[in-house]
């Protein structure tokens, strides 16, 4: 017998009326994954096209990070706060004006006169993307029965792969035969499609009580976050012992704290830490965060190393990674339909394992002249190992909660990991371009060093090499957390 969340009759499998709830549950899951594939297609395709942005600006190193870093930043310290007004105010409310607010910024952020503009877009869509990424996954934990949730998770997931598979090659074919505008221009008409069918789809579901949100909480996530990556995005080109680098790591450790504090008074706080106190939802956040964060800039880094160490175009660049996605995407149904018979724990350390072995041999063949099918190997297997963890991680902590709780505490859970996204980019790209010089910086994110020098290049190889082993190591410390994340019998 099933009973799901949101009724309050239990339900037995093969009966008319589990038939028909399942029957609903596919059409919500329908909806969301739209809601995924439009906010993942955004992402991969301007890793690939950034470039093409970069050169139409002649934006410097700073400003062309801030392009990328703009949206998470925005995107990470409002999941929380999105998940509780979701609460508040009707989940199916907050994800279909994410929807709206996120189409009308993608048709803005093609118009932009400027890279400030472009940026401020970037930032406002960031907003739209957390109303729906807050509140997706718990309307599919509250349309399904438990015993397939495993199974609408999968697909879940892997409507991001599949959407991370077809950005970095629509991303780099745009980006070379229409223009970099389209990359925005593009997300128009599937915004108003995911907007008319979840319109017509999501049920209107009872709201919780009216408490107050966390607004001092949520004041201080964002400047903590705002500080670490500007002395993050500055480490790279000014060194460890700039004034911003070292103003920035000093508002960050004096935030942390002042975070804790505030938030063990509050109320109804937006990172409420007594939900944490089990320890297998401790380590499995914190393998979703370092997973993140050997992961999100993935893409991005070797789509920069075809165009800028090899003089590849945007299109050639994309074609190159998509072992990645095409990892994703197989991997995250099938993690999935094994869920029913293997725990969602042996999924998720088995994908850090894989993650941690692309990485590796990612790490073990950077050059210039390295086969093609070795790098390919390891973005497969890292690929795989993602799209693996991300079902299982997923569906071991959701699993794990009380309805009362899920929105909150899902919002909490893509927050970490946002964090290590956020961070990935960050880290990512200081560490890459950190002994380059400025001019050679500029060169790099515009996808044009290699037309300078081969002596400037291998420069940059070995900025590779250290970025690689930065990914792997914390790749490692994602097999070490999830399995520490082991729930208990």
């Amino acid at each position: 017998m099933v009973a799901l969340p949101h009724q309050t009759t239990v339900l037995r499998p093969g009966t008319p009326e589990y038939a028909k709830e399942l029957r609903y549950a596919w059409r919500v899951c329908s909806v969301t994954s739209l809601g995924l594939v439009l906010i993942g297609i955004n992402a991969s395709t301007l890793n690939v096209a950034l470039p093409a942005v970069v050169r139409h600006f002649g934006a410097d190193a700073f400003a062309s990070s801030w392009i990328l870093l703009s949206y998470l930043l925005v995107n990470t310290a409002t999941l929380v706060f999105f998940g509780r007004v979701a609460d508040l105010l009707g989940r199916r409310e907050v994800y279909l004006i994410g929807f709206a607010l996120f189409t009308i910024c993608s048709l803005l952020a093609g118009l932009s006169p400027g890279v400030a503009f472009l940026i401020a877009m970037r930032a406002l869509q960031a907003l739209g993307a957390a109303m729906i990424l807050a509140n997706g996954t718990v309307i599919i934990t509250d349309a399904f029965p438990p015993d397939r949730l495993s199974q609408g998770m999968g697909v879940y997931i892997g409507t991001l792969s599949v959407a991370q598979l077809a950005g970095p090659t629509l991303g780099g074919l745009i980006a070379d035969a229409a223009g970099w505008q389209w990359v925005f221009w593009g997300n128009v008409p599937a915004g108003v499609i995911a907007l008319v069918w979840g319109w017509r789809t999501l049920r209107r579901v009872p709201t919780g009580p009216r408490t107050p949100v966390d607004a001092t909480g949520n004041l201080i996530v964002f400047a903590a976050l705002s500080a670490v990556l500007v002395a993050l995005s500055e480490a790279g080109s000014r060194g460890l012992s700039s004034p911003v680098v070292i103003a920035g790591g000093l508002v960050f450790l004096v935030l942390v704290p002042l975070l804790v504090v505030v938030e063990r008074r509050a109320s109804h706080p937006v990172l409420d830490l007594r939900l944490f106190g089990e320890r297998m939802l401790t380590f499995a956040n914190l393998a979703s965060f370092c997973t993140a964060l050997s992961r999100s800039a993935l893409v991005l880094l070797v789509a920069l190393y075809f165009q800028t160490a090899r003089g590849l175009d945007a299109f050639s660049a994309a074609l190159g990674v998509l072992p990645v996605p095409i990892g994703m995407a197989l991997a995250s149904p099938i993690a999935g339909a094994l869920g029913r018979r293997i725990s969602p724990y042996v999924l998720s350390v088995g994908g850090c394992v894989l993650n941690f072995a692309g990485l590796l041999s990612l790490l073990l063949s950077t050059g210039t002249a390295t086969p093609y099918w070795i790098i390919a190997m390891g973005l497969f297997l890292a690929g795989c190992g993602n799209g693996m963890f991300l079902t299982g991680n997923t569906t071991q902590v959701m699993s794990a909660l009380p309805p009362g709780s899920l929105g909150v505490v899902n919002g909490f859970r893509l927050m970490i990991m946002n964090v290590g996204i956020v961070l990935s980019v960050a880290t990512t790209l200081s560490v890459l371009t950190s002994a380059l010089s400025p001019a050679l910086r500029d060169l790099v994110y515009a996808g044009t060093l290699s037309r300078l020098s081969p002596a400037a290049v291998d420069q940059l190889m070995s900025g590779f090499q250290r970025t690689y082993l930065v990914l792997a190591l914390v790749a490692l410390g994602g097999v070490v957390t999830a399995l520490c994340a082991r729930p208990r019998r």
